[in-house]
C-alpha cells in the first residue's frame, strides 16, 4: 500500500526514521517520523490515519483543524491524534518538535472488509471522528507491535500485520464511530471445525515458502478475514502469523542444518528481506545466530 500520497506530502520538513514501503503490506502503511516545529501543508488524506506519540514531548502543543473543528493536544508518549479520510481542511501546526511519530495509514477497503461481517453503514470509513491527545491501551498495544514489525522484521510479519490493521480498523469503528450501527457485534466463539483447520493447515505445510497472505487462509476455511483470524487462534492457541512463523523457523533451522544452502537463500526462503533481518530474528527466537546454530550442528 502506498502512503506517498499522504505521508511525504503531509510532512516534507519531517525526518523519515523508517517505512514499511519494501515490506509488501497489503492492507495498511506505517512511517516512524521525528516531527520538527511548523505547520503542515493542507492536504486531503486519502487513507484514515492514526499518529501515535511513541517518543512525545509534553511541552509541545498540537493544533489541529479540520472536519469544521480546531483541536489543540499535548502529543504525550502514548497518545495519539485521529484523521479519517477526506477532511480536506486539515492542517496540523506543532510548537516544538516531537522525537518520535509512528503514522499508521488504513485505507477505506480496509473498512470495506469488515461491513458485512458487521453490518456497518455503507461508508463506515467516513464515519471515524476527527480527535487528538487520545489514550488508549489497545491502539497502543497495537501500534507498538507494528513499530517491532516494522524496526524487527519477522518471517510471518506481513501476516501479522494484515491481522493487526483489521483489529485496528474494529477498534476505531467500535469506539471511535460518529453513528452507533458502528459497533461490532461479538463473533461466534466456536472454532475451526477438524476439516477447515486441516485444509488450512495443509496448505500452509505445502505452500511455507510462498506468499502466504490471511486473505488465501480465511478462503480456504470459508469465512472472513476477522472471523478466520479469531477461529484459528481458538483452534491453534495462537495467531495465523505465529504458527507460520514458527513453521519457518523450524525449516530454516533444518536447511542450516543440513549445510546446503548459503545463508541468503534460507533467509529469503523464510521471507526476509535481507539476511541482517533473518540473522536478528534468528538470534531473538534461538539465543544464537544462524552460524552459531550450523556449527553445532554440522
Amino acid at each position: 500500500m502506498d502512503s506517498q500520497a499522504h505521508g511525504a506530502r503531509k510532512y516534507p520538513t519531517s525526518e523519515l526514521l523508517g517505512s514499511s514501503a519494501e515490506r509488501g503490506w497489503a492492507l495498511m502503511s506505517a512511517e516512524l517520523r521525528s516531527q520538527p516545529e511548523g505547520e503542515t501543508p493542507v492536504i486531503v488524506p486519502q487513507h484514515t490515519e492514526i499518529c501515535l506519540a511513541v517518543i512525545g514531548n509534553e511541552s509541545c502543543l498540537v493544533r489541529r483543524t479540520g472536519a469544521g473543528q480546531s483541536q489543540v493536544a499535548v502529543p504525550r508518549t502514548g497518545a495519539f491524534g485521529l484523521t479519517p479520510i477526506g477532511v480536506g481542511d486539515n492542517v496540523v501546526t506543532m510548537t516544538e518538535s516531537i522525537p518520535r511519530t509512528l503514522h499508521l495509514y488504513l485505507p477505506t477497503a480496509l473498512f470495506d472488509r469488515l461491513k458485512n461481517d458487521f453490518n456497518l453503514p455503507i461508508a463506515p470509513a467516513h464515519s471515524i471522528r476527527y480527535l487528538a491527545g487520545i489514550d488508549d491501551g489497545v491502539i497502543q498495544q497495537i501500534g507498538y507491535s507494528i513499530l517491532s514489525e516494522l524496526t524487527n522484521e519477522t518471517a510471518a510479519g506481513r501476516m501479522y500485520v494484515e491481522t493487526a490493521s483489521l483489529t485496528l480498523a474494529a477498534r476505531l469503528l467500535q469506539r471511535y464511530c460518529d453513528s452507533g450501527t458502528c459497533e461490532p457485534t461479538e463473533s461466534s466463539a466456536h472454532s475451526l471445525d477438524h476439516i477447515r483447520l486441516r485444509r488450512v493447515l495443509d496448505y500452509i505445510a505445502a505452500n511455507i515458502e510462498d506468499d502466504i497472505t490471511l486473505v488465501k487462509l480465511a478462503g480456504i476455511a470459508g469465512y472472513s478475514l476477522f472471523h478466520f483470524a479469531r477461529k484459528f487462534t481458538l483452534a491453534m492457541g495462537i495467531p495465523p502469523h505465529r504458527y507460520i512463523g514458527r513453521i519457518r523457523l523450524e525449516k530454516a533451522m533444518a536447511e542450516l542444518a543440513a549445510g546446503k544452502s548459503p545463508l541468503a537463500e534460507i533467509a529469503l526462503n523464510a521471507h526476509f528481506s535481507s539476511q541482517a533481518s533473518f540473522t536478528r530474528a534468528f538470534h531473538r527466537a534461538t539465543g544464537m545466530t544462524p552460524k552459531e546454530y550450523q556449527r553445532r550442528r554440522l
